[in-house]
């Protein structure tokens, strides 16, 4: 049998996808609004608060992706050193799991990211409107949380 066929290797595949694309999204996200903020800030530090958390949005994707990672590596055995012999099965429906967290999470952590960028805009001019730039921003926040859920759900429903 081929490694690729592994379920083993395909559930800590899964693992490594949701963490490392959400994460990847998260950093490009954290690091496209910090540039705006940083912008804004150097005409007016009095608005830090108000860009940082527009600038922490993102940053929840790579949160979501960890979980989903950590659980799967948990319930493999992986950390306790006795890792469990994985179906194909069972190793696809982690890989599955794990790649719509990921996905999901770097495309959303990216387009959250310019939401924000323009609320950072808003902000310069009229920082009484944070709230309504927020809520643009959780908006797109949704569709992670979307797949956090189904990521979830899949994992829940895998037997090993």
């Amino acid at each position: 049998m081929s490694f690729l066929a592994d379920g083993n290797f395909l559930a800590i595949l899964g693992a490594a996808c949701a963490v490392t694309l959400a994460g990847f999204g998260s950093a490009k996200g954290v690091g496209m609004v910090g540039a705006a903020a940083s912008g804004v800030i150097s005409e007016d530090s009095s608005k830090f608060s108000q860009t940082l958390i527009l600038q922490a949005l993102p940053a929840t994707q790579g949160v979501y992706g960890l979980l989903i990672g950590f659980l799967i590596v948990m319930k493999t055995g992986l950390l306790t050193g006795s890792m469990a012999a994985i179906s194909t099965t069972a190793g696809l429906q982690f890989l599955c799991a794990g790649l719509i967290m990921g996905g999901a999470g770097w495309m959303s952590a990216i387009h959250q990211a310019r939401v924000c960028v323009g609320g950072i805009n808003c902000i310069a001019k009229k920082p009484e409107e944070l709230v309504k730039c927020v809520v643009y921003g959780v908006m797109v926040e949704t569709y992670a949380v979307l797949a956090l859920l189904l990521s979830f759900l899949i994992y829940n429903g895998i037997a090993i």
